[in-house]
Order: structure tokens, then C-alpha cells, then sequence
């Protein structure tokens, strides 16, 4: 997109009227009556050679200025998502890839037409991780293949939405009618899915979007509004081609009464949706949505599933705040080397909902069990299953000792830098124990914030789930513990930011072998690599299986082998 920007921008040519007039030859830029005025000092016609290799010169001067300006642009570009740390470590191809696309965008910059000024750029916008660092030192075959990249096999982020899309858009971004409510719930990474899905509802129902609703969350007693953990400006600029987004309803709407809608079905599809609410939407001029999480179909039309893409990576940018303290802790994990993040799902509630035991012993797990049966409706899922059945069959979140001898098995080494994503885990410190004694050199935000710095953030466990966000992006290797929002959202923002590496624990398959003693550690570790081969953030297609979302497997609809933005 930044590409073709460039190619059909008109030339302005201000800059180099600007520069002619700083020269001796500002009467070619001046207006009719100060030509004539200049007539009388023109040049003899013996003075041409003089006057053609002066022009050269400041052709030349010009030139070695816009380049200038374009290295400044750049950089200034770069610090608007992570401001550079080292510049002595290697980087990998993705993080030159993300530098090109920037590269490109401030050339746009530059050439495009005052009227394009206030238009966002996807290029700029997306929120990029710091480079992945080179494999270097004295490490062994096993240790280089761990820290290892994937090949992206040459995708690219690619959001071209079709001619049809395009046509129907600034009618539907200048909606002033209808307009659509939704109120979010759960945790961070929830949350952004129902604002995810909003956006393309709006769409979908051609209305204007009130910024979403956050609700208070009992859970983590967290009561923070959307402009606590996103920034608002930018999520409204970034979608302002696609639909409109305003702060709150206008005062007709505010004094009448809303209907609330909280019975929607699971896989609802774009035709439900208009013929479920259109009516009512027309009548009313406002549609309340609640429970919207998960419902809406993850087989939408493609510009739809752009539309996803564009919300999740580009238009969900954090809070100022939120951004400053994620990038400073990334900055203090990246400096000293590549690293690990893994989220560390071991908090009170997960053990309580998945029906699982957390492997801290039976007192732990009695408590567990006990509050688990005073508050039923939390255990989600597979309610006739025991828990060993639950482990083997894959549902129950590793625990540390279980996540430290899958790390070391694929290869980590035991000086590798780890930081635990992740709410206060149940059991304390005893619960990251076994993690740290085989990998030493654990870290969170905890203790890698200094003092004060995250005292802004007390009990706002919504920003302080963004800042583990922006400190994952940029490791070297991401694990999650456990499926969930968290896993899929890292899943499919490491791909699109060039295929860092992802590992899905495949733990149907590994669990039956962390049980057998008989296996030496060598056999162990051979075989656990050999499960994970194919799943460390490879390119892997979303069309390969049916309700796979995109926000996860961004390629094809969001990614592909053309540079085109």
C-alpha cells in the first residue's frame, strides 16, 4: 500500500519551490510581476554553462536533503513503537521487513498531498516487537535450533480490501443515524476479541460505533474504561475509512429507553446479524449488544476478516501510559539478549475453572477442590471427565515443573533469560519453584519494573495483562501454558509480525511420556523435539481447518507472499 502510495502520489512540489527560493534562481518560482523586475538580471547567453552546473549542484543539495529527511522520518517512526536499544546485535530478516515497510510509509510521507496528512497509515501503525536477536555464542546443536526463527516463507502482512468494500465505505464511515453499543467483559485479551468483533458488527449493520463499554470485572476488581488500556484517538483514526467511531451517544438517544440484547447464538453469521437487528436498529437508532464474546462466526467474508486483522494488529494500540511501561520492560529483557516469555496460567481462578490440580500437593489442591464446589457454575467444560482424564486429554494448564522440563527438553539453555507472563500465581513463589531451579534467570514485572513504576497500575490487572502483552511480543520464543485468548492473540501478532517463534505445547501427545520413568532424559528430550518440529511458528494456514480464527492464523486472508500493503 505504502508502495503504491508513493507511485500515485501527485509531486508537491513546495519543498523544492522553498529551496529554489534560497538560491540565486528564485525568479523561476516568483511570481509575473517580480519576473519582470528579475528580466534585467538574467544571465548572458555565455553564462549557460555556469548556470546549467549550478543547477546540477542544487539538484544535487536537494536530493542529499530529502534523503536526510527520509532518515529522520524513519527513525522518528521507529520511536513511536520502540524507541532503539542496541544497535550492535544482529537482527533477523522480519525485523528488516517491518524497518522496509516503515521505510516505505515516510517516503509516502513525504511525497503525498497536504489532504492525505491526517490519513493513518498501516505501515506506521502496527504495533511492531523489538528485533529478534542472532544466534550467537558457543551453543549446542540443540540450543541454536531452540533459538531458532522460522521461515516465513515470504508472507507479509496484506490488507487490500476489494473494490465492492471500498465502495460502500464512506457511506458507512459518515453513518450519523444508527448506532451500535457493546458492553465487553472478562479479561484483557477477551475483551479485545468483543472489540474486535464490534467493529466488524458495525460494518456488518452500516452503524456508527460508540467506543465499547468495559465492564467491571469482579473477578480482578478491575474497573478501567477503555481509554485506561487503549488508545483512543488512534483506534479511532485507524478505522475511520471503515467505520465511524464516536465517544458517546448523541443527547436523542441518551433520554430514551434501549432494549439490551444478550441472547445471541454461537456462529452467527454476517446475514444473521443484519436480519436479526436491522429492524430494530432503523426504529431505534441504537442496538445495546452484551455477550457478545465468541459469538460471532470465525468464517466471515474475506474483507471482513481483514477488517479483524486491521482492529486486532494496527487499531488496538494500549494507552500511552500502558505502551511506555510495556516497551521500557521489554527494552530492559532485550538488551541483555534473546529471551523466553512464557504465560504462566497458575493463577487461583484457572485451577478453579479448568477442574484441574495444581501439582503444588494435596493441601493446595483441597482448597481448590473446596471452593470449586461451593461455586460450581466457574468449572467450564467436560463436567463428566476426572481429572487425570482431563490432564491426558490435554485441558489442564502445564504447571511450572511440567513447562521447565518442556523448555528443557526442546533445547533451552539453563542460562536462558525467562519472563513469566501472567496474574499472581496461587501458592505464591512456591508455584515458579520448580521453573527457576532449572532456569535461573526468571523474571516479571515484578521485579523487572523499578521501584514506583508500577504503582500507577494497582489493580488495574487489564494494563498490567498489556504490559506482559508488549514484553512477550518481542521474546525470542513465546510458550503458553495453556490455550486461551492470551496463547491465540500472541499466536497470531508474532506470525503477522514476521513468524517469530511460537510454541503450542502439544500435550495430548508429551504428557503420557512425562509420565514414564523408563525414559533416560537424551530419549526424552529426542522425543518431545520431535513432536514440536512442525508447531514453532511455521506458517500454518487458517483454511486448513474449519472455525479456526484469524486473529490466530492471520494467512491467507491477512497475510501473503506480496509486499503490498
Amino acid at each position: 500500500m505504502a508502495r503504491s502510495r508513493i507511485a500515485n502520489s501527485k509531486f508537491n512540489p513546495s519543498i523544492f519551490s522553498y529551496l529554489l527560493s534560497l538560491t540565486p534562481f528564485s525568479f523561476l518560482v516568483s511570481s509575473p510581476k517580480k519576473s519582470q523586475r528579475a528580466k534585467k538580471f538574467l544571465l548572458p547567453t555565455t553564462s549557460l554553462p555556469l548556470l546549467f552546473f549550478s543547477l546540477l549542484c542544487f539538484f544535487v543539495f536537494s536530493v542529499i536533503l530529502i534523503l536526510s529527511t527520509v532518515n529522520i522520518t524513519q527513525n522518528s517512526d521507529l520511536c513511536s513503537v520502540f524507541t532503539p536499544v542496541s544497535s550492535h546485535l544482529s537482527s533477523s530478516p522480519s525485523s528488516s521487513s517491518s524497518s522496509s515497510r516503515m521505510l516505505l510509509a515516510s517516503l509516502a510521507a513525504i511525497f503525498s498531498d497536504d489532504g492525505d496528512e491526517g490519513k493513518p497509515r498501516l505501515s506506521v501503525s502496527e504495533m511492531v516487537p523489538l528485533p529478534a536477536h542472532g544466534i550467537s555464542g558457543n551453543l549446542s546443536k540443540e540450543e541454536s535450533q531452540f533459538w531458532k526463527q522460522p521461515n516465513n516463507k515470504g508472507y507479509q502482512p496484506c490488507l487490500d480490501f476489494g473494490i465492492d468494500y471500498r465502495r460502500e465505505s464512506p457511506v458507512i464511515s459518515s453513518e450519523r443515524r444508527r448506532f451500535l453499543v457493546v458492553v465487553a467483559s472478562g479479561g484483557l485479551n477477551q475483551q479485545r476479541n468483543q472489540i474486535i468483533d464490534a467493529v466488524v458488527i458495525a460494518r456488518i449493520l452500516k452503524a456508527a460505533l460508540i467506543i465499547p463499554i468495559l465492564k467491571v470485572n469482579f473477578i480482578w476488581g478491575d474497573e478501567s474504561e477503555f481509554s485506561d488500556i487503549f488508545d483512543v484517538e488512534h483506534f479511532k483514526k485507524t478505522l475511520q475509512a471503515d467505520v465511524r467511531i464516536v465517544s458517546s451517544l448523541p443527547f436523542r438517544h441518551l433520554v430514551s429507553r434501549q432494549s439490551v440484547e444478550t441472547q445471541i447464538p454461537f456462529d452467527v453469521s454476517p446475514l444473521w446479524i443484519r436480519t436479526r437487528f436491522s429492524k430494530q436498529l432503523n426504529e431505534e437508532g441504537v442496538l445495546v449488544l452484551k455477550g457478545l464474546d465468541s459469538k460471532l462466526s470465525k468464517n466471515l467474508p474475506s474483507d471482513l476478516q481483514k477488517l479483524r486483522c486491521k482492529v486486532a494488529f494496527h487499531a488496538l494500540r494500549f494507552a500511552a501510559p500502558v505502551r511506555e511501561l510495556g516497551n521500557r520492560l521489554a527494552r530492559r529483557m532485550w538488551i541483555e539478549g534473546p529471551y523466553i516469555a512464557i504465560h504462566l496460567r497458575v493463577e487461583k481462578d484457572v485451577w478453579i475453572r479448568t477442574g484441574c490440580q495444581t501439582g503444588l500437593g494435596a493441601q493446595y489442591d483441597w482448597k481448590i477442590s473446596e471452593e470449586r464446589s461451593i461455586r460450581p457454575e466457574y468449572l467450564t467444560g467436560r463436567l463428566n471427565m476426572s481429572y487425570p482424564q482431563r490432564r491426558l486429554a490435554g485441558l489442564c494448564p502445564l504447571n511450572a515443573f511440567e513447562v521447565a522440563r518442556l523448555l528443557k527438553a526442546l533445547g533451552a539453555p539453563r542460562d536462558a533469560r525467562v519472563y513469566v507472563a501472567g496474574g499472581k500465581p496461587y501458592g505464591g513463589s512456591m508455584a515458579l519453584k520448580p521453573l527457576i531451579q532449572e532456569f535461573p534467570n526468571v523474571m516479571t514485572k515484578d521485579s523487572l519494573a523499578r521501584e514506583g513504576e508500577l504503582l500507577q497500575f494497582a489493580n488495574r490487572s487489564s494494563a498490567l495483562a498489556a504490559i506482559d502483552y508488549i514484553v512477550a511480543l518481542s521474546s525470542d520464543v513465546f510458550l503458553p501454558s495453556h490455550g486461551g485468548n492470551m496463547g491465540r492473540a500472541m499466536q497470531g501478532h508474532r506470525a503477522y509480525s514476521g513468524h517469530r517463534k511460537y510454541i503450542k505445547p502439544n500435550k495430548r501427545m508429551m504428557l503420557p511420556f512425562f509420565e514414564d520413568q523408563s525414559i533416560s532424559e537424551a530419549e526424552f528430550g529426542g522425543i518431545i523435539r520431535k513432536l514440536h518440529e512442525k508447531s514453532q511458528g511455521q506458517p500454518e494456514l487458517r483454511t486448513g481447518k474449519r472455525d479456526r480464527d484469524v486473529i490466530a492464523y492471520p494467512v491467507p486472508e491477512c497475510m501473503c507472499k506480496s509486499r503490498t500493503r
